[in-house]
Formats: structure tokens, sequence, C-alpha cells
């Protein structure tokens, strides 16, 4: 039974209770609040309802409890329903009842945690848009990793999701790019405002490779090369280098694009005859403070270019005009101003404010040795997602990326990610799925084969452990969708990989020596057949591979 069964056999429960002693059924919640108890002492789930209903009700929370353990003791899916403290109720489960989650995961396969609930969301998800003048540094390795995580997650609860990345490639960046590549074409030192490094020499060797004459071109005509094809090339780059961190999006949009195809002089005369635009010292002007911004917005300036934004509201209404009903863009931590500022946009174009949803990430840093890495061999400047794979691998620097919240700065500890240990969380779980895979191997040599025929035979308090938290999985995975908190499914995979080492610690899955296999050892067997699918699951929600041996 997981989490979400019993919060329905919960409220059944309650409404029988309610209509019992006259009480309002509408009182109660759409749904129980279930957690499990920090002492296993305290039961295997515990509910708060009494004490949520207790003063709405009128009658005293203990006494309310008191009526529902009763009516909660007499299912046959629970062991025992007792109150405590001011009016919580504490349940254990029936054997059958908790252990068949282990069927029901053997069952359903890779299907076990996905849902439908989402299924109304058509999502455009934004995030990595590095501008194409240099490597994907280490900020954009977060959002590389995190991103990809929040899409697989969406997609597993029945949301469609579109990854889109928005190439940079219109405006003032992308000259002073150019004009680097020319300089160290030229063997010139980089513009004081320019880019350095050797990958704009290396860029720079390219362009020149395959434009023998470039250099004797007029100043406009050879600017205008490297500026092309320096972009296309760094486009390669930045395409190839994520694909090989396992991250590879639908759709690749160019700013540029925004301009060519007159995206950007439809949303503007959209705006015009809506009124939602005026003119103003020469310059024209979003109202966005009508929709909640501290003040209104340059769109058109003065001299008639066209200002940052309003690249950003033609796209957002490009994005809407592609069949999305919900757009999330991932922004790093100082672009906290684009909040409002494309919310107001969205509604000025007459969507839902709601619609854009926008998550700031907080920054990365190296660690080796105890002290802080702040450079890079590659760029010269900064650590770059290249660098980060060369140290530890893409499946640890996914691993570790994704694991904490986007809400906090993180120190990525090379040395740790290294270690074959306990100590390193991605080993940790990693290990965990392939001592199952190698557990599968040696009962298959033996002639042994899961079953769950006799899952009452899963009495152990580890192997209860086990199965509760092979049971929660569906909520941490709905969860992680919900809240756009990926960092979950990690976390929850270190908890399932503890509670797995615990249980094998203590209870013997394979029979030893002379003993016959048993009903026993089949029920086992499933047990960890349901956790190795489970560990499987959550592991390629995050895009981190699940090896059968390390």
């Amino acid at each position: 039974m997981t989490p979400t069964e019993l919060a329905s056999l919960l409220r059944a429960a309650t409404q029988k209770v309610f209509q019992a002693h006259d009480l309002d059924v509408d009182l109660i919640p759409e749904t129980v609040v279930v957690e499990r108890p920090r002492s296993p002492e305290h039961g295997d789930y515990a509910t708060n309802i009494a004490l949520q209903l207790g003063k709405k009700t009128g009658v005293n929370p203990r006494e309310l409890a008191t009526w529902l353990a009763d009516e909660f003791a007499a299912d046959s899916g629970f062991e025992s329903a007792e109150v405590a403290g001011p009016g919580f109720v504490n349940l254990r489960l029936a054997a059958a009842a908790q252990n068949q989650t282990v069927a029901t995961v053997i069952a359903e396969r890779e299907a076990y945690g996905r849902g439908d609930e989402l299924n109304a969301l058509n999502v455009n998800l934004e995030f990595v848009s590095a501008n194409p003048t240099g490597p994907i540094h280490l900020g954009g390795t977060r959002w590389a990793a995190v991103g990809d995580a929040l899409g697989r997650v969406l997609a597993a609860r029945g949301a469609t999701v579109t990854r889109e990345y928005y190439f940079n490639d219109h405006g003032e960046q992308i000259n002073r790019f150019a004009r680097s590549l020319l300089a160290a074409a030229l063997d010139q030192p980089a513009p004081e405002d320019g880019y350095a490094g050797e990958y704009i020499k290396e860029i720079a060797e390219t362009v020149v490779g395959t434009n023998p004459g470039v250099l004797d071109l007029a100043e406009d005509d050879r600017l205008e090369t490297f500026r092309a094809d320096g972009v296309e090339l760094m486009f390669a780059h930045i395409k190839r280098t994520l694909a090989e961190f396992g991250t590879v999006f639908d759709v690749y949009t160019h700013e540029n694009s925004m301009f060519d195809r007159g995206l950007v002089d439809e949303s503007i005369a959209q705006l015009k005859a809506s009124d939602n635009l005026y003119e103003a010292d020469g310059a024209w002007w979003l109202r966005s403070t009508n929709y909640g911004d501290d003040k209104d917005r340059v769109v058109l300036k003065s001299d008639g270019n066209a200002a940052y934004i309003a690249g950003d509201i033609a796209y957002l209404k490009d994005k809407h005009d592609r069949g999305a009903n919900h757009l999330i863009y991932m922004l790093g931590a100082d672009h906290h101003g684009y909040v409002v500022r494309l919310k107001a946009a969205a509604a000025a174009l007459g969507y839902d404010a709601d619609s854009v949803e926008v998550l700031i990430g907080q920054m990365v840093n190296l660690v080796k040795d105890g002290k802080p890495v702040r450079m890079s061999k590659r760029a010269g400047t900064v650590i770059t997602l290249d660098d980060l794979v060369e140290a530890v691998g893409v499946d640890a620097a996914r691993y570790a990326l994704i694991r904490s919240s986007i809400d906090v700065n993180i120190d990525i500890d090379l040395d740790l990610l290294r270690k074959q240990s306990s100590d390193n969380p991605v080993y940790y779980v990693q290990y965990a799925h392939a001592r199952l895979s190698a557990l599968a191997r040696s009962a298959a040599d033996l002639g042994l084969a899961p079953s769950t025929e006799h899952l009452e035979l899963l009495d152990d308090e580890s192997e209860g452990d086990l199965i509760r938290t092979i049971g929660d999985y569906t909520e941490i995975v709905a969860s992680a969708a919900n809240l756009r908190e990926p960092h979950r499914v990690s976390r929850y995979l270190e908890a399932l990989a503890g509670a797995y080492h615990r249980f094998y610690s203590r209870c013997r899955v394979l029979p030893q020596g002379d003993d016959d296999p048993s009903d026993v050892h089949a029920a086992r067997l499933a047990l960890c057949e349901a956790t190795r699918q489970v560990l499987a699951n959550g592991l390629d929600l995050v895009g981190v591979s699940a090896p059968e041996r390390m």
C-alpha cells in the first residue's frame, strides 16, 4: 500500500466516522496527510487529521482521533491504529497490505512512479541558453543537469515537455566575440571588452582554415565571416558537449530568428494595438507597471533599435503560438528582475501571467584538496562543463549538480566524487543497483527466481522499512514534478539505497551451504527485484546510469 492509497483509504474511513457522528463531511480535506514517523516505535505511518478537524467540528481532537482509530483498526489493511499525543493516530499496516507494494513494482516495472495528473500541461522548458561566445560554464552546467532532470520528472507525471535552448546570437556580445576571433587570427591581444582563452584561438584557426582568404577581405566582410562561422562553430561545440553530458534539446531557437522572421515587429504591433505600448521621449515603452513591474520597460529605443526585452516578448509569444500553455524559464542568480518582467510581458500580450514560471538557480563552486578551484586550463578564466566531466565523469557530475535544491549555492568536491565509497552519493546509489544485479545473477545460477506468492513472509523490521521506502517513490516523483525540485529524487534514491543496505545486512536472501531454497528466499528475491527496479527508474529520471557491475 502506497501513501497515496493509504490516504485515500483514510479519507473514506473518516467520512464514515463523520456520518456516524452527524459531522459535516465537507470539512474533510481532499487529501488526508500521512507521514512516516521518525521512530519505528510510533508505527509505519501517522496522520494528524483529527488535529486538523477538531476545532472545525467542535470535537476534542483526541476524542475524534479515538473514533478514527477505531474505524481504521477495523479495516483489514491495518494491524493496529493507536491514538498518540493530543490527537495523532499512529498506524501499523497489515503485512499483506504493506507487502503488496512489492508485487505492484514488479508488475509495473518502468511504469512504476509514473502518473498522468499533469497531462493538461504542455510545457516549454527553457534552460542553459548560454551565450554562444564560449564553452558552457559551471553555472550553465548546473542547469544542463537540473533542467534535463526536471523535464524527465515532469514527463513522468504526464506533462508534454519541449526542451528548448535559446541562442542569444543577436547583439553586442556577438560583435565582441567576432572581434575577439579576428584579433586572435591576427595574433593580436583580445579587445578590452572581448573574450580570451584557448578556445578563441582554436575557433579563429578553424575559421581561417576554412576561409583561406578571409584576412585579406575588407574589414566589415572579414568581421562578418568570423562572426557567422565563429558562432556556428561555437554552437556545434555547445551542442556536442551537451549531448555527451546526456542533455539533448528538442528545439534550438536563435534570437536572431525573432527579428529575421518578423516576430519582433508582430509582437510590437500587437502591443501597440492593445495600448500596452506607448511612446514617450522618442522611445516606445511597455506598460509593465500595469502588470506588477516596478517600472515601465523600453521596448524600442529612441534611435529605433530594439531593446533586449523586445526579443524576449517575441519569443514568449512564439512559444505560446507553438502550443505551449506553460513556460518555464531556468535562469541564473543575477536574473531576479526577469521574473516580474516576463510575467508582465505575458499579461500585456493577453496570456495568463501565471503561464510564465521563472526558476532562479544559485552558484556552483568546485573544491579540490579542500580549496576552491578557480581556473580552467581550457578557457583560461572559468570552469566549463568539459572540465567538470573530464575531472569526475558524466554520472558523478550530473548527480552532484542535481542532488541539491537550486535555491542554495553548492560546493562540488572533486575528491569526493572520485571516491568509490559510501561517502560518494552517486557511487552509494549506483553500487546498490550493481549489488542487486549481482544478487539476481547469483540467484539465477542457483536456479532461483523471485516470487510474489508469499510476501506475507517479509516480516522483518528492515524488510518493512525497505518496502515502505519503495512505496514512497511515486509520491516523491509527484512532489518533485509539482514543486519543480528534481533533487528530491536524488535524495530519495540515497534513502532507498540505505534501506536496502540495512536490509541486506540483516536478512539472508540466498540459501547458504546445505540450506534448501524456501518461500522466504523467493519473497526476498522479489523484494530485491522491486528495489532494483525503483533504483533504475529513479536514476533514469536524473539521467544517471544504473550499472549492473561496478
